[in-house]
């Protein structure tokens, strides 16, 4: 399945007062690369009518990433189902190939936010995700 990776510098501020990034700034690169994903596939920022919406996302803690350095997030399509698609995550640091510092787990719905429910991918957004 396609894989996709984007890199995201580190900020001071990310950092807890155990001098790691804080555990919530592992979900925020992974939502970096989600939208950044979405834009890529032409999904609208704010999403009106038919879009993606998250059902699910968690994430493991390997190892505390301290700051300065850029993150490397990969995002890989493991399952496409008929409404769902379901992602793996790691979290990598520039400069430090094959150290991982956080995996994750994101499940990204079709979804109608007229209805409120989720639908079938249409056939362009699954040709392009696949």
């Amino acid at each position: 399945m396609k894989e996709f990776v984007v890199d995201i510098p580190l900020r001071w501020g990310d950092m807890d007062a155990m001098a790691h990034l804080n555990n919530v700034i592992y979900f925020r690169l992974m939502e970096e690369a989600r939208i950044r994903w979405f834009q890529q596939l032409g999904f609208p920022t704010l999403p009106t009518g038919e879009a993606p919406i998250l059902a699910h996302v968690s994430c493991d803690f390997v190892r505390a990433m301290t700051y300065p350095g850029t993150a490397l997030v990969r995002q890989i399509v493991t399952r496409v189902g008929r409404s769902s698609v379901e992602m793996s995550l790691s979290i990598e640091k520039e400069g430090e190939p094959g150290v991982t510092y956080a995996t994750g787990r994101s499940v990204i719905v079709w979804y109608d936010y007229g209805t409120g429910k989720s639908m079938p991918w249409p056939e362009a957004v699954r040709e392009a995700i696949t």
